[in-house]
């Protein structure tokens, strides 16, 4: 067998109507991905309006990608870093005084490489309170950062992660504890 991607079909996923997903689209480019717009009370009630559940005391930073906020959730206090990307192709839950730091990528889907047509696979992701994503780290489809887990600058969480302990590397291994003084 061979890779074909002439048969590539995803007619399965409908992740919202083609009108919700462009105007998302067009309010995402001027307000989210544009560093020429720092307020965050707007971009949280505009997430809001697409449908996301948002907490209070939310900070969004310029440069932010979010592929459909009605699936997203985000608890109180949680900071979205500059160029912070979530691809939420399904469900991101985030809890309470989460920490996404700039340049992270929150993955949801990837493809199957072993079926020829590289058929789409979507996988939710669950950070749990406290959680500390490091710039430019990655969080891959279905994994889940449980309460206070630390992924260190540059790791790539390919399974989930134990409540308070530190992970580094690619694919990251558990390194310590995470002690809150």
């Amino acid at each position: 067998m061979t890779t074909d991607l002439s048969t590539y079909n995803n007619k399965w996923y409908n992740p919202g109507s083609l009108l919700k997903r462009a105007c998302w689209f067009l309010v995402s480019g001027l307000f989210f991905r544009s560093g020429f717009f720092p307020f965050y009370g707007i971009k949280v009630s505009l997430l809001e309006i697409f449908g996301a559940k948002i907490g209070k005391g939310v900070v969004i930073k310029p440069g932010v990608t979010i592929k459909y906020p009605w699936l997203l959730k985000l608890g109180n206090h949680c900071w979205i870093g500059e160029n912070v990307w979530i691809d939420n192709l399904a469900m991101v839950e985030i809890g309470n005084h989460v920490c996404i730091s700039q340049g992270a990528l929150l993955l949801t889907g990837n493809h199957d490489y072993s079926k020829p047509a590289f058929d789409l696979m979507v996988k939710s992701i669950v950070l749990e309170d406290g959680v500390w994503i490091g710039a430019k780290a990655v969080v891959c489809p279905g994994v889940t950062c449980h309460s206070h887990a630390v992924l260190s600058v540059g790791s790539v969480a390919t399974q989930s992660l134990e409540a308070y302990y530190v992970y580094q590397g690619n694919p990251c291994i558990k390194v310590k504890p995470r002690e809150i003084l």
